[in-house]
């Protein structure tokens, strides 16, 4: 992540996962203090709308391990 993290000159990097509950998930989230989140698989789509409406900057993150066929692309440039 450190690589990752100098290339796009963010403060930090890490990787939460989507296997718990919804208000763990949002809690951690919150907890980071996070001004941008991007979701990478599951209902991304749904949880970058809902950051969004919390007035996070929230979008999708295509990989090579994509698992909704139907999620599109908020548009949010890494």
């Amino acid at each position: 992540l450190r690589a990752g993290r100098r290339r796009r000159s963010a403060d930090t990097g890490f990787v939460l996962s989507d296997h718990v509950d919804w208000p763990s998930l949002l809690s951690a989230v919150e907890a980071t203090g996070a001004e941008r989140v991007l979701v990478t698989h599951g209902y991304s789509a749904e949880v970058a709308r809902y950051l969004r409406g919390k007035g996070l900057q929230a979008g999708e993150l295509k990989t090579a391990w994509e698992g909704e066929p139907h999620a599109e692309s908020a548009g949010v440039e890494v």
